[in-house]
């Protein structure tokens, strides 16, 4: 899989969705749920760049591809997860979407957990 070509794609769709909510969503949240949209949008940035940066790190040898995919498929399910339900949640009201948040959080915690592992462990 090409991991960086997906990290490009989910950073292009951060931009997106934070522009789309700044200006088409503006006037129409409250401020509870313009905070949820821009928290999912912060998260979804920041782990889309490390999903860009976690697939070069087989490039230069400091981890495997397989290990990288790893922990790259974990980050990619916490921004479906995490980012999706508050983008949802916000833009819905359905407050019963904010229980799969706490996945998409695990997600990233543990692709974190498992990428600092990984490279504390050497190859």
């Amino acid at each position: 899989m090409n991991w960086s070509a997906i990290g490009a794609v989910f950073l292009a769709l951060a931009v997106l969705i934070g522009a789309f909510g700044a200006h088409a969503l503006q006037g129409r949240l409250d401020a509870y749920s313009r905070g949820v949209y821009e928290t999912g949008v912060i998260y979804h940035f920041f782990h889309a760049l490390g999903i860009l940066i976690v697939s070069i790190l087989p490039r230069v040898g400091a981890l495997s591809e397989s290990r990288a995919s790893s922990v790259c498929w974990l980050l990619a399910a916490g921004i479906l997860l995490f980012s999706g339900s508050l983008y949802t949640l916000a833009v819905s009201g359905v407050r019963t979407l904010g229980a799969v948040t706490p996945f998409g959080g695990i997600s990233f915690i543990a692709a974190w957990v498992l990428l600092a592992y990984w490279l504390i462990r050497g190859k």
